[in-house]
C-alpha cells in the first residue's frame, strides 16, 4: 500500500509512468514503492513539486540532529549543495527552472554563477531540458557522463572509491536504502550527504566534514562540473556545471583554510 506523500507525487507527476520517466527510473521500480526511496527523495521533489516534508515526513519532518543553531554560512552551504544534489538527480521541472529564474547574484564568482543559472533556466524549455539530462546522464546505454566517484577516479564503476565511501558511510551510520540501485558515489547522493553534514541533520563536526570532503568529494566533483560545462549535450546544464564548479572551488578553499 503506498503512503500519502508518494500518492502525492504520483497525482502530479501524471502517474506511476510519468512518474517513473522524469526521474529515469523504470516504471516496475515505481509500481513497486511503497512509500519514495530516502535516495529518490530529491529527484522525486524536483520532478514533481511534492515536497521532501509531504514526500518523507519521517526523514525530513524532523529537527536536525543538533539541537545547536545552525551556522547561516552552513545554513547557505546545505541549500547550495542540495540544489546541485537536484539538478543532478534528475531534470529540474518546470516550477523549479521558475525558481531558479527568479535567483539573483551578487559580484562574487558564486554570485555570477546564480546569476548565469537564472538566466539559463528563465530561457530554458522543461522538455528540452529534460532531455538534455538524459542524454548527458543516462543515454542510450549510457549518458556522455558517468557521475561516479569510482568511474572519476579509477576509469571503472563500482570500484574501490565506492567501497571506502561505503565503510565511511557505515562508520556515520548513514544507510543505504534497499530498494535504490544507485551506488552511493553518485555526485547527487555525495552532494545530498555533504548538505546533511552542513545542515546538521547529520552528526560531523567541521574536521569530519572537512576529512569526508577531501576523501570523497574533492578528488573528483570539480572536474565533473567542469565536463557538464563543456559537455556536448549541455545547454542549460553549462550554466550549472559553472555553478558546481564555483562552489567546489569555494568548499575546497573553506576546507583548507580551517585545516
Amino acid at each position: 500500500m503506498r503512503d500519502d506523500g508518494l500518492d502525492r507525487a504520483i497525482d502530479a507527476a501524471g502517474g506511476v509512468a510519468q512518474l517513473a520517466r522524469k526521474i529515469g527510473i523504470s516504471q516496475p521500480s515505481v509500481s513497486n514503492w511503497s512509500k519514495v526511496p530516502a535516495q529518490r527523495v530529491i529527484a522525486v521533489e524536483t520532478a514533481t513539486g511534492v515536497s521532501r516534508n509531504e514526500l518523507r515526513p519521517d526523514l525530513y519532518g524532523e529537527p536536525p540532529v543538533s539541537e545547536d543553531p545552525i551556522d547561516p554560512v552552513d545554513v547557505a552551504r546545505a541549500q547550495e549543495y542540495l540544489l546541485l544534489a537536484s539538478l543532478l538527480s534528475a531534470a529540474p521541472s518546470r516550477r523549479l527552472l521558475d525558481q531558479l529564474a527568479a535567483l539573483t547574484g551578487e559580484a562574487t564568482p558564486l554570485g555570477r554563477a546564480h546569476a548565469a543559472l537564472a538566466e539559463a533556466a528563465a530561457g530554458a524549455v522543461a522538455a528540452k531540458v529534460e532531455r538534455e539530462y538524459f542524454d548527458l546522464f543516462i543515454g542510450l546505454g549510457r549518458g556522455e557522463l558517468l557521475p561516479y566517484a569510482s568511474y572519476y577516479l579509477t576509469g571503472f564503476l563500482n570500484e574501490r572509491p565506492l567501497s571506502r565511501l561505503r565503510a565511511d558511510l557505515a562508520a556515520r551510520r548513514i544507510e543505504r536504502v534497499a530498494s535504490n540501485f544507485e551506488p552511493e558515489d553518485h555526485a547527487a547522493i555525495l552532494c545530498e550527504i555533504m548538505a546533511g553534514f552542513a545542515g546538521g541533520r547529520f552528526a560531523a563536526s567541521s574536521d569530519s566534514q572537512r576529512a569526508f570532503f577531501e576523501k570523497h568529494v574533492a578528488p573528483w566533483m570539480g572536474r565533473l562540473f567542469a565536463d557538464i560545462e563543456s559537455a556536448e549535450s549541455a545547454t542549460f546544464y553549462r550554466a550549472v556545471g559553472a555553478l558546481g564548479r564555483a562552489f567546489m572551488e569555494i568548499e575546497t578553499e573553506a576546507f583548507t583554510f580551517a585545516n
